[in-house]
């Protein structure tokens, strides 16, 4: 197949790769055509692997589509560290550094948050509490400018007198930051933590511990109902293993505990109030890129995204692996169909049969329920050239580059090894990158065709989009465009190293990325259910 960057008449001759092609349809930019005649079940590739397989007859030069193309793949007998890897050249970073909140445990974070965190969604008012609170007592609000905005609207409907002239802002300048090497206050709310299985329980004190012990997160403020499955103990038991020496600094309060509502909220804000005070005691310093785990994901992906966006991204990870970093890779459902070649990049069998093992839970899983990962591509994949889930998992596995699989972890595992990691994950943009964050990713990259807006609480989340209509269009939510490569301007070598520099622009707290900048903090727990 071909890809069409620009909208292509039926009739129309290209020539690609010494052939010469007559168009049988109108090709729109971002869609698919053949190179051959194709009939019915043949299989179709491209990157090298099977994406597809022909449904009906397909003419030389005919489009892609959901009428003539079903989801196939095709696992071939691979031997685990078969496919050999040439770093790529860093040496423009050696020696490069970025400044980072050093913890006690020898991690490094990009940011540094003070967590408040329910326990159980019954504390979720609560926490809504809280942050209020907190908001108005730093002046600290995010939202201000909207409310201000909103303010402007109504006095302007309310106003009779049409003299143009605006009406006083009822809003002071923001004030100086009363904790200046503190990132902020990031308060979590979820559906979670009683009425489901003691498994869903377990994997959300999982989860947590993850936030909690993060390299961004100086210390926790929880709140507990007091009667939810999700008890403290599990929690604290959770943290434990992720911090033995108790370096972290936690508060628990449980409600059914307190004389009262206010008791409860007068002492969580205390505990917040003296987190942020100890942790504005902690100062950025320089730290190797040893130091940085980049997570990396895609959401909103479009027929542009694995020729452009979702490559550069891996060109970035393996610029970092081979300076001694880490990258995640992520979203099972988008890895069908290219599992041999990653088996192909793990170090050794038992890494190789780890991700084997995963996946084909998750997919007999799926199964079970009726379901299954070739559901995986949305109306909006399909409709900008991404026809089978195995098309997309063939450009989406480019984000995790060409190098070794040191390790595969299951969903809430923390990272454990530098280089390149596979973890399970749904393909869920904010239950993926959630749980990035929470194996302890501290930068993600994430890559869009179409447009997504996602942030996370406690991990910067830079945003790549792979044309430059969307970069410009949404110039608001993406903060890097890798058009340019569709165009032929740049290659991806070369886009790589600016990505990475303003990776490590964002990891030393110089340069904020979008999603930071609007607040965009999602945060959605995978239940464990089928989540393609």
């Amino acid at each position: 197949m071909a890809v069409a960057l620009t909208d292509l008449p039926a009739g129309r001759r290209v020539v690609i790769d010494d052939r010469d092609i007559a168009l049988a349809d109108n090709i729109r930019h971002k869609h698919k055509f053949t190179l051959e005649a194709l009939s019915p079940g043949a299989i179709v590739t491209m990157y090298g692997v099977t994406v597809g397989k022909a449904t009906r007859a397909i003419p030389a030069g005919g489009i892609i589509s959901v009428g003539n193309v079903a989801h196939a793949t095709q696992s071939d007998d691979i031997q685990p560290g078969s496919k050999a890897w040439t770093p790529p050249d860093v040496t423009r970073f050696q020696g490069t550094t970025f400044d980072g909140f050093h913890r006690p445990d020898g991690s490094v974070g990009t940011a540094n948050l003070w967590l408040v965190i329910p326990l159980v969604f019954c504390e979720n008012r609560n926490i809504e509490v809280l942050r209020q609170c907190v908001a108005d007592a730093l002046g600290d609000d995010p939202y201000r400018d909207y409310k201000r905005m909103a303010r402007q609207m109504l006095d302007g409907m309310l106003d009779d007198t049409l003299d143009g002239e605006t009406s006083p802002d009822p809003f002071q300048a923001q004030a100086p930051r009363r904790f200046p090497n503190v990132d902020g206050v990031r308060f979590l709310t979820h559906t979670l933590g009683c009425g489901g299985t003691d498994d869903d329980a377990e994997a959300l004190c999982q989860l947590l511990a993850g936030y909690i012990c993060h390299p961004n997160v100086a210390g926790a403020t929880i709140l507990s109902l007091g009667c939810q499955k999700a008890q403290i103990q599990m929690l604290k038991a959770a943290v434990a293993r992720r911090d033995p020496q108790q370096l972290r600094t936690v508060d628990y309060f449980d409600q059914q505990s307190s004389p009262s509502e206010e008791a409860l909220i007068r002492n969580a804000l205390q505990s917040i109030f003296d987190g942020l005070a100890a942790a504005d005691r902690i100062r950025r310093q320089p730290a190797p890129l040893a130091k940085l785990t980049l997570g990396v994901e895609c959401g909103g992906s479009d027929g542009f995204s694995g020729i452009s966006a979702n490559p550069l991204v891996g060109g970035v990870v393996d610029r970092l692996v081979a300076l001694g970093g880490s990258g995640m890779l992520a979203e099972f459902p988008e890895l069908c169909g290219v599992e041999h070649e990653l088996v192909a990049r793990c170090v050794d069998a038992a890494v190789a049969e780890r991700f084997r093992g995963l996946m084909q839970a998750y997919q007999r899983h799926a199964a079970a329920v009726g379901a299954d990962f070739s559901m995986n591509p949305s109306p909006g994949n399909i409709r900008d050239g991404l026809i089978t889930d195995a098309m997309k998992s063939a450009g989406a596995a480019k984000k995790g580059g060409d190098g070794p699989v040191v390790d595969v972890l299951d969903y809430t595992e923390p990272h454990r090894r530098p280089g390149l990691s596979l973890l399970c994950t749904p393909g869920n943009d904010v239950e993926s990158t959630t749980a990035l964050a929470g194996s302890g990713a501290n930068l993600i990259v994430f890559t869009t065709g179409l447009g997504t807006p996602t942030g996370n609480p406690v991990t910067p989340v830079l945003k790549i989009a792979s044309n430059s209509e969307l970069a410009t269009r949404m110039r608001d939510i993406i903060d890097f465009d890798a058009g340019p490569i569709v165009r032929g301007e740049r290659t991806i070598d070369e886009l790589a190293e600016e990505l990475l520099t303003l990776c490590l622009e964002v990891a030393s707290g110089r340069h904020r990325s979008q999603a930071q900048r609007l607040s965009q903090h999602d945060f959605i727990p995978w239940k464990r259910g089928v989540s393609l």
